[in-house]
């Protein structure tokens, strides 16, 4: 009720409002005027009269879906034409040119429900900032103008040198073109081999993971150079050479000199002395030590000692020095470093004199130098031939077969096997670097054995 209480007001408070309850033919108001405060906000809508000021934008409005703009702003010869009549024309042309837009018509006429739906409006419709929008679009423009930059300088970009360079590469390989299966001159092709027949862009196959990528060199590499199966000396043979036989009978010798060597080492290191040995008393003086107290009379000397030595006198102060004293002691100083400077300068001059025997030297030098890289490259080459460390364990050679002189037999039937293939494998993969040397697991029993007799066997006994 207030609120159309308070319309009623408004309306009426209007200029050229007529209510129907004055007898005024003027349409004034007999009633007094409502005053009321301008200056305030919230009586700005409820006092105000803007009728005319929309019934203008409604008629802007109107203007601009129907025309598609204001009318004060378009020529005369799109707002008015000029009328010269009906041309006259032969009845028989007009009948037929009827005839024929009515049956034009038929076919052209849209449907209502499209006429309806149509856009009647020549407003142009809102545009949609977001569909201009594009992510990073700063920093897309900021590369764009670089690249046009670089482009003035005549410098190609990384990216396109790259796309330019496969390009020829790509270029330059043929296609292959794809035979016919019933061709009989094609080429034959195995199924079974591991290199599979790509007619792909080898870039497109390795990105997508159908292709291998190039497998290193240094992969490729063996991690020794020595033979999978090495050959035995001639001496091993079943019927060998007397000199043979002998220079291997050596070369064993060598190895079993060497190894009791190691032995007697080490029992020597870990020998003891018999004069080093704890006996009663020296174990019973240990023992006693520092219980025993020592007489007072021992300590008087040991002091007085200490007092003559200067151990426990007072510590001399050092004399303050003069200035007289420091600066001599300061042109003293500088006139050592300007003979050391002089003389530096004098071993250098006397150098100029001294340049053959200096290129001397440095040959000489250069000499040792390269005498060390091929000690150390040999060096390098001989520890290709050895076995790495490649665990805790370290490699152990097996020991050579060889048969003595009295155990040589003359034919191939009576000579008795040594060794085995199995472990002469195992420790050619060891010494080829391919698996760390390795101890067969001790097997150790978890619960300790039980025995229980048997009923049987306790009624026997």
């Amino acid at each position: 009720m207030a609120a159309a209480r308070r319309l009623k007001r408004v309306v009426a408070s209007q200029p050229g409002f007529l209510s129907l309850k004055s007898s005024d033919p003027t349409g004034e108001v007999g009633s007094r005027r409502k005053r009321f405060n301008k200056n305030k906000k919230k009586n700005w809508n409820k006092h105000s009269d803007i009728h005319d000021v929309e019934d203008f934008l409604d008629d802007i409005r109107h203007q601009e879906r129907t025309t598609g703009g204001l009318l004060t702003e378009k020529s005369d010869d799109s707002l008015f034409f000029l009328d010269v009549g009906q041309q006259q024309k032969d009845d028989h042309k007009v009948s037929k040119q009827v005839v024929s837009k009515k049956r034009k018509g038929k076919s052209q006429r849209p449907l209502r429900i499209d006429l309806i739906l149509q856009h009647n409006s020549l407003v142009p419709p809102v545009k949609d900032v977001l569909s201009y929008q594009q992510p990073n679009a700063k920093k897309l423009r900021y590369n764009a103008k670089r690249v046009e930059q670089q482009a003035a300088k005549g410098i190609v970009p990384r990216r396109q040198r790259m796309l330019l360079n496969r390009r020829s590469s790509n270029a330059r390989v043929k296609k292959a073109v794809t035979e016919a299966n019933n061709n009989p001159n094609r080429d034959y092709y195995d199924i079974w081999g591991q290199e599979s027949k790509s007619l792909a862009d080898p870039w497109y196959l390795q990105q997508t993971g159908k292709k291998l990528v190039k497998r290193a060199d240094k992969l490729n590499e063996k991690p020794s150079v020595l033979p999978a199966v090495e050959v035995i000396a001639p001496g091993g043979s079943y019927n060998p050479d007397f000199f043979s036989h002998q220079a291997l009978l050596q070369e064993a010798h060598d190895v079993e000199v060497k190894k009791q060597k190691a032995e007697t080492k080490i029992e020597r290191q870990l020998a003891s002395n018999k004069e080093d040995r704890a006996t009663e008393d020296t174990v019973f003086q240990e023992q006693v030590q520092g219980l025993v107290e020592e007489n007072e009379d021992d300590e008087v000397p040991r002091i007085e000692e200490e007092e003559e030595n200067g151990v426990g006198g007072a510590i001399a102060l050092a004399e303050k020095k003069t200035e007289r004293q420091r600066k001599r002691e300061k042109a003293e100083k500088i006139k050592e470093q300007q003979r050391l400077a002089e003389r530096h300068q004098t071993e250098k001059r006397q150098q100029l004199f001294q340049l053959r025997s200096i290129k001397a030297a440095i040959k000489q030098q250069e000499k040792r130098t390269c005498a060390r890289w091929k000690q150390r490259k040999a060096k390098m080459e001989a520890q290709k031939a050895q076995p790495r460390r490649l665990g805790k364990l370290k490699f152990q050679a097996e020991d050579l077969e060889i048969k003595l002189s009295d155990e040589l037999t003359s034919s191939l039937r009576q000579l008795k096997p040594e060794g085995s293939i199995l472990k002469d494998r195992f420790k050619s993969l060891q010494k080829r670097n391919l698996i760390e040397p390795r101890e067969r697991a001790k097997f150790k029993r978890r619960y300790k054995l039980k025995y229980v007799e048997k009923r049987a066997f306790r009624e026997i006994t």
